[in-house]
């Protein structure tokens, strides 16, 4: 089968992807093999693949997959050949520690990541555990799917930290695939969003989607925000969204890795009962929820599509954010 796999981290200036051809894999005891139409791309892929996250050796990338049961592995009962499925970052946990016991399995040590402990859906085939695969609903094409995967359900965990309720004022920091699927969600509920973002075409996209206000981040909004969301993983940002948030609220920080964060001062950052915290992973019952959220209000994401082979040019754009919304690799 063809895959985009790469055998050494690198800039991904220097194509660390490479073009592979490798054995159809077959599936184990509770897996499902998925025939992939699409895979969204990521940041994460990025952090892998630039070692803003430990490498762990050659890799095929992708946890936004989406596709359809082609095998199935002894034991799976869940699923049959011919269902339309999602595989997303949440690969597998132990079911067994603490963490998983009380609900809290996207903290599970340990847990295994598609794309990263495992090959992702940068291939014409993926494997997943048939427990933490999602059965797609079929009101969104298979393109439309694919961000809901990891850069919806996050959005979705970190709405839910941020205590974003409506009628609050919101702050989105950063505008890529998970913000424009965020403010979906928020204006649904009656928030009022605020949009910081540096690119001017996230801007536009950010006043289509019902943003309130737009503009940078070291700008102050007409008014203190209730709750923050931080999507970009520049560490400065922190202290800018504390700036602006009002005594109670929360600042949410969704991604994986973050630059250093710059020193804060406890008075003008914090006191009045401020809070920041950090989304970590998520729960399939986020991935859940997320879904059926998504077919019902209906959320419709803005994708940019390339070829499988062009998977190093995919991630290029996105690191330097020429894409709107969110980049999807077409497969099968």
């Amino acid at each position: 089968m063809r895959a985009m796999r790469a055998d050494r981290p690198g800039p991904i200036e220097s194509n660390p992807l490479a073009p592979v051809d490798v054995p159809v894999p077959e599936p184990g005891s509770g897996q499902i093999r998925v025939r992939v139409s699409v895979c969204g791309i990521c940041l994460t892929d990025l952090h892998e693949l630039e070692q803003d996250l430990p490498w762990k050796g050659p890799v095929v990338p992708g946890h936004q997959v989406v596709g359809v049961v082609d095998a199935l592995g002894p034991g799976v009962d869940r699923l049959s050949p011919g269902d339309r499925v999602g595989l997303a970052w949440l690969g597998r946990t132990c079911g067994k520690c603490r963490f998983c016991v009380t609900g809290r399995e996207n903290l599970c040590e340990a847990a295994e990541f598609t794309g990263y402990d495992f090959p992702g859906g940068y291939a014409e085939y993926a494997l997943g555990h048939q427990q933490f695969a999602y059965r797609l609903p079929g009101e969104l094409n298979e393109i439309q799917t694919a961000p809901l995967l990891c850069a919806g359900i996050i959005g979705y965990r970190a709405l839910r930290l941020s205590g974003a309720q409506s009628g609050l004022r919101l702050g989105l920091y950063g505008f890529g695939a998970s913000a424009h699927i965020a403010i979906q969600i928020a204006r649904h509920r009656s928030s009022e969003v605020y949009v910081f973002t540096r690119s001017q075409e996230h801007q536009k996209l950010a006043e289509q989607l019902g943003a309130a206000w737009v503009g940078r981040a070291e700008d102050t909004p007409p008014h203190k925000l209730d709750a923050s969301i931080v999507f970009a993983p520049a560490g400065p940002l922190v202290r800018e969204a504390l700036r602006v948030t009002d005594r109670g609220g929360t600042v949410a920080l969704a991604g994986i890795h973050m630059s250093p964060t710059p020193e804060l001062d406890y008075r003008d950052h914090l006191y009045w009962e401020r809070c920041l915290r950090s989304v970590a992973n998520n729960t399939r019952e986020d991935g859940e929820e997320l879904l059926r959220a998504a077919a019902e209000i209906p959320v419709r994401t803005h994708t940019q599509t390339y070829p499988l082979s062009e998977a190093n040019q995919a991630l290029q754009d996105l690191k330097t954010c020429r894409i709107d919304g969110a980049g999807v690799l077409l497969i099968g």
